[in-house]
This record gives structure tokens, C-alpha cells and sequence, in this order.
């Protein structure tokens, strides 16, 4: 039995080496009663076999504590216990959110039965249905209850890289909540369009009349409904929020959707976590670099109408090697030079495979001085946000900068040429034309 504990741990060891841990860090905090921690071996046992070290702790008990000294002891935290009304006074709403703040990341759970942590899901932008109305459906035709619901991510909007496109349908049970307009919500798997949250039994027929006749108030249905529903903040730290943790169960990951066919909870539950760790879809800004063209150092400040060659370089994490590792997929990176509203607004392209990583672009600085910024402020649903400014001078010419001779200035030289030429001509002839006059009178004295 110890011959064969060691087998395991060093398998473990060996999958830490292979696969990478997340990008924030690899210590997890599980909070969960300890009679049901058995229900989710296969989600935890995959989460040590990707490195990840967990820690367990009840609901209930103040140790370990989520932030000592104001620094929190953990890169993650799992909230599994969603059905506890009360839970240890350093689990609050407020402490949650201060986590969030620091840049841990948050997995949390929730249920049909209204807790601290239905309250705390407002806090998101997420509106969770009313207590006691879990998500029902009865398509496909199926023996198990109408709250237990096959779901195909593939068909729901997912925002998230999937580590297979084609993932069996998952096995879902639990409540549902409605999303707002926040540009931060990151949809990963809604509702079946012919889904509804009511009674276990489905309602009666007069109850879901009632809610017809409400105009939609008091009857939640449809794909608007989200199931599992990530949250980025704006300092990159991630929240997912699931409407049931049957997900997460050994369960749900070894019951077949079909005869001979296993469910995908397993896979979708560790690309949930994934995400949710910061593990995918996570990128960087290395550096930039700007000079003028012709040039290789940047320069302490650029004048009007100078030829300007700005660069940035972009890494991705990658989870296989737990390195970064330059990135040139993407297609929509701008860049903008601007001082006080962008004067010029560029798109960034990255340069291809002789610089990976390198997104380049050359434009002219507007002629107008003063103090401008490169800014690159790219923000897409999934993924970390991309974002870097910085401050350049923008100064007219020198003295003995200019041209010697505008061009457009032609007009006014031809009139001062003009009016050079006028006044002497004039001045000649009435200079000749006195002297001429004094000879002449010098002629009848005599």
C-alpha cells in the first residue's frame, strides 16, 4: 500500500512537471464542507495533476485565513459550499471582493437556496433566479429528472478556449441567473433556448401563464440565461460564477450522455478552471519601443510632421511549458497618439514570422505640438487586457528648422517682391524727375 502511494505521488510530481501552473501562482484554497469534498475527487485529483497544490478548509473554520497583513495567503480560492447560510467571519462578501481587488482568483458555486453568496452575484452584474426555481427542461426526451439537463458547450456562446471544439455535452443541475450589459461578464455556457427556471416539476400550467401575461417578469427562460458566467476585473484578476456544483461532481463526470459515450464534465470543468486561474487566454505586454524613421533609439522628444515608429511586443502564456511565449495572432491591435482625444488612431499589425511577438506600425506626428502618448488599449472578452502609455513631447521646429523658402508662401513673396520693385521704380522716377527740374531752373537764372 506505501509501494503504491508513492507510485502515485511520483506520478503526480511527473504531471507537475509536465503540465504548467497558473500564470498568478499555484495555491488554491478550497472551501467546502468536509462531508462532501469525496463528491469531487476527479475535478481536484486534475487540478494536482496540472500542479496546482490545494488546501482544503470548511466553511465554518477561521483557519487558514484568506489575507493576513493585508496580503492574501492564496492565488486561488473555490467556494463549493453553496448551500451554507454561515460561514467563518473572514469569508464575507466585502473580503471576497477584496480578494478579487489583489488579484486572486475566485471559483464560486452557487445553488437554488438563497445565501450570502446569491447577494454577493448582484455585486457582478448577474441577477440569480428566485430561490427554488432550479433551470428545467424536458428535451431530449430522457429518464432523468427535468433538472438534470445535457447541455453541448459548443452550442452556447463560449468565450473561453476549449481544449476540444467538438467536447461532449456536460451533465448541468442548478439554478440560473440573468446577465446585464457589463462589458466585463464573459458568457461560458448558457442556457438551452428551450430551457426555463421554475418548480422541480416544471410549474403548473396556470403559474407559467401568469408569467407569460407579466410579459416575461417572473418567467425566466431561453439562452439569455447564464449557466456558468465569468467575470474579468479590470486588473485582470477572474471570478467564475456556476449556478450548481453538481458540475464539478464525480457524478456528473463519469454519467454517460449516451450509451457507451461519457459526458465532457470532466474536460469542461478543468478549461473552466483554466480560464478562471488565469491559465488561458492570457497575455502580455513585453515592452514598446519608438523612434523616428531611420533611427534605433527613442528620442527625448519627436517635432511636428517626424516620421515615428512605434513597436510593441506581445507574449502569451503558454499552460503546457509555464513559459511566455511571443504572440502574433492578434488581428484588431490599435494604437493611438493622442493628447487629450487621439489625434491619430492606427491600427498595430504585428510584423510576421521574422519577429514574432512584434506588432509594428510607421505614421506621421500631427502637426501640432504639445504633450501626446502612445496608448494601446486593447480589451476583448476572454482575454486579459492589454494595456500601455506612454508620454512623448511633440515640439515645433527650430529657428533653422525651416525651409528656406515655403512653397505655399509664394503669394506673399511675390508681393513683397512687388512692392520692392514699386517703390523703387517710383522712387527713381521721382528722384529723376526733381533733378531734372533743378537743371532747368539753374538754366533761366543764368
Amino acid at each position: 500500500m506505501v509501494a503504491f502511494k508513492r507510485l502515485v505521488w511520483l506520478a503526480v510530481a511527473f504531471a507537475s512537471s509536465v503540465y504548467a501552473k497558473s500564470s498568478t501562482g499555484d495555491s488554491v484554497l478550497v472551501i467546502v464542507e468536509p462531508k462532501k469534498q469525496d463528491n469531487y475527487n476527479i475535478f481536484f485529483d486534475g487540478l494536482r495533476e496540472r500542479g496546482y497544490e490545494l488546501t482544503f478548509r470548511d466553511p465554518r473554520v477561521e483557519s487558514p485565513v484568506l489575507i493576513q497583513d493585508d496580503v492574501p495567503n492564496f492565488s486561488h480560492v473555490i467556494l463549493f459550499a453553496s448551500e451554507t447560510k454561515s460561514f467563518a467571519k473572514d469569508i464575507t462578501p466585502q473580503s471576497l471582493i477584496s480578494l478579487l481587488n489583489q488579484n486572486t482568483n475566485l471559483l464560486i458555486a452557487l445553488s437554488t437556496k438563497q445565501t450570502s453568496l446569491t447577494s454577493l452575484a448582484a455585486e457582478f452584474s448577474l441577477t440569480p433566479a428566485p430561490p427554488g426555481t432550479p433551470l428545467i427542461s424536458y428535451f431530449p426526451e430522457r429518464s432523468d429528472p427535468p433538472n438534470v439537463i445535457p447541455i453541448s458547450p459548443s452550442e452556447t456562446p463560449n468565450l473561453i478556449s476549449l481544449t476540444s471544439s467538438n467536447i461532449a455535452p456536460v451533465w448541468y443541475s442548478g439554478t440560473s441567473f440573468v446577465l446585464s450589459n457589463n462589458p466585463l461578464i464573459v458568457p461560458i455556457l448558457n442556457a438551452p433556448p428551450y430551457a426555463f427556471a421554475s418548480e422541480v416539476d416544471g410549474g403548473t400550467a396556470d403559474s407559467l401563464v401568469d408569467a407569460t401575461e407579466k410579459r416575461g417578469e417572473g418567467l425566466w427562460a431561453g439562452s439569455q440565461l447564464g449557466l456558468v458566467t465569468g467575470f474579468q476585473a479590470k486588473n485582470g484578476a477572474r471570478v467564475v460564477w456556476t449556478g450548481g456544483v453538481e458540475l464539478f461532481s464525480d457524478e456528473f463526470a463519469q454519467k454517460e450522455v449516451a450509451s457507451g459515450k461519457p459526458s465532457g464534465n470532466k474536460q469542461f470543468v478543468q478549461d473552466v478552471a483554466a480560464w478562471s486561474f488565469q491559465e488561458s487566454n492570457v497575455v502580455r505586454i513585453d515592452g514598446i519601443d519608438h523612434h523616428k524613421v531611420n533611427e534605433i533609439q527613442p528620442g527625448e522628444h519627436y517635432t511636428t510632421k517626424d516620421q515615428l515608429v512605434y513597436t510593441a511586443h506581445i507574449s502569451k502564456y503558454n499552460p503546457q511549458t509555464g513559459k511566455w511565449k511571443p504572440y502574433s495572432d492578434i488581428t484588431d491591435l490599435q494604437v493611438s497618439f493622442t493628447m487629450l482625444d487621439p489625434h491619430i488612431r492606427t491600427l498595430l499589425p504585428p510584423i510576421g514570422s521574422s519577429s514574432p511577438g512584434d506588432y509594428s506600425v510607421q505614421f506621421r506626428a500631427p502637426d501640432r505640438h504639445g504633450v501626446f502618448k502612445f496608448v494601446v488599449d486593447w480589451k476583448r472578452k476572454g482575454w486579459t487586457y492589454l494595456f500601455s502609455s506612454t508620454t512623448v513631447p511633440v515640439v515645433p521646429p527650430r529657428h533653422d528648422g525651416y525651409p528656406r523658402f515655403l512653397s505655399a508662401a509664394w503669394p506673399y513673396y511675390l508681393g513683397a517682391i512687388s512692392t520692392s520693385v514699386a517703390f523703387f521704380l517710383f522712387s527713381t522716377v521721382w528722384l529723376a524727375g526733381e533733378i531734372k527740374e533743378r537743371k532747368k531752373g539753374k538754366g533761366k537764372t543764368e
